[in-house]
């Protein structure tokens, strides 16, 4: 007896007929199954292999002035080490400068001249070490690890006439300078990184969105009746885009400097340049994502699905030289990545041109190849 619906309200033949047709519904659109499917298995691999709050062979370099055996069982404990991966000596300070910089090294150990005379003296002879503290949880671990590191290393020759030195404080004035964040204040890593972050999100959604937009709205026909080149569409919808992502960087730097006390030791003149680059770069890839989504639902679900791997494995969040060299790989990949050493380097460390060009370059090749495969989809489109 099937009877009036409304005597019955919840019939189990009806509900399964609707069950029916909804999986039928969700095998059609395809994307939206694989996104259900793809975005928790790209969680579990990343938080589950990639993210690692506690990096470690960090890239060390040494200046040795002063090689001797205890200099050297110094250089030896330190490669030895799990925190520190010694990759070669610098000639000079200004070397040292540079290439911590240009992000080469995360730690320069120095070992003066007079060094190993002073030890036996027992005048305890300073070992400065310069770390890049631009963010704070990459250098602290291996910081605190110096200590014990450096007591291992010179408790065995410390014997004979010399054994009373183990008694006593330690033998080495141990100076770390933390540079270019002297306090480690969260704030000056992730200010700056929350820039490029904000711009990824805002820029690939709301042009993910331009293509698809028109197409629901029926406007799509008007447009490709109008005589213009795919690479004129591109250019017009990106545009409007790039002035609002540079509305939203004057925010995001009045807030650092005003609010948050972040330094701005750089030049923002070259900031501007990049920016421009790192925003067109987010742009097209939302251009790409319009020209493929049905709907913009779709459109949505792609930005998504590229917005979590560029933050999860750029350095934002976790350090990244604390990640498995697979995840290293990956995270050069996404422009982010290399904004986000860019941004720090200028406002943090000062840096010019010809230090931030080695991040400049992967970003705009990106940019390339995604504005290729935007304006290849386009021309389908069309057709």
């Amino acid at each position: 007896m099937t009877g009036d619906p409304a005597r019955f309200p919840l019939s189990w033949t009806r509900v399964v007929a609707i069950m029916v047709k909804e999986v039928i519904q969700m095998r059609r659109d395809r994307l939206t199954f694989a996104m259900m499917i793809g975005v928790p298995l790209l969680q579990l691999m990343l938080f589950g292999y990639a993210i690692n709050s506690d990096p470690k062979a960090l890239p060390t370099l040494v200046n040795i002035q002063d090689n001797g055996p205890f200099a050297r069982a110094l250089v030896s404990a330190l490669g030895n080490s799990s925190y520190f991966r010694v990759e070669g000596e610098v000639a000079s300070m200004a070397e040292a400068e540079h290439r911590l910089a240009n992000g080469d090294a995360q730690f320069v150990v120095t070992i003066p001249a007079g060094f190993e005379k002073a030890l036996v003296r027992g005048e305890r002879p300073a070992l400065l070490v310069e770390a890049d503290a631009t963010d704070p949880a990459s250098a602290s671990n291996a910081v605190a690890a110096l200590t014990v590191l450096i007591r291992t290393a010179l408790d065995p020759a410390l014997t004979g006439p010399l054994a009373g030195l183990k008694s006593g404080p330690d033998p080495i004035d141990l100076r770390v300078h933390r540079r270019y964040n002297p306090e480690g204040i969260s704030q000056y890593n992730i200010v700056p990184g929350l820039m490029g972050v904000i711009l990824t999100m805002t820029m690939v959604m709301m042009t993910a969105l331009a293509v698809t937009r028109e197409r629901e709205r029926g406007t799509m026909e008007s447009l490709l009746a109008m005589p213009v080149r795919p690479s004129e569409v591109m250019v017009g919808k990106i545009l409007p885009y790039i002035v609002m992502g540079y509305v939203q960087v004057v925010v995001i730097l009045a807030a650092a400097r005003w609010l948050f006390g972040v330094p701005g030791v750089g030049s923002l003149s070259l900031l501007t340049i990049t920016l421009l680059l790192f925003i067109a770069a987010n742009l097209a890839v939302g251009f790409t994502f319009s020209t493929v989504a049905k709907n913009q639902l779709q459109a949505l679900q792609m930005s998504f699905f590229f917005f979590l791997p560029s933050i999860l494995l750029s350095g934002f969040m976790f350090p990244f030289r604390g990640m498995p060299g697979w995840a290293q790989w990956v995270g050069e990949i996404f422009p982010l990545t290399h904004f986000l050493r860019v941004v720090r380097g200028i406002l943090l460390k000062g840096n010019g041109l010809a230090e931030i060009w080695p991040e400049l370059w992967p970003i705009a090749a990106f940019l390339a190849a995604c504005a290729l495969v935007a304006l290849r989809r386009y021309r389908m489109t069309l057709d």
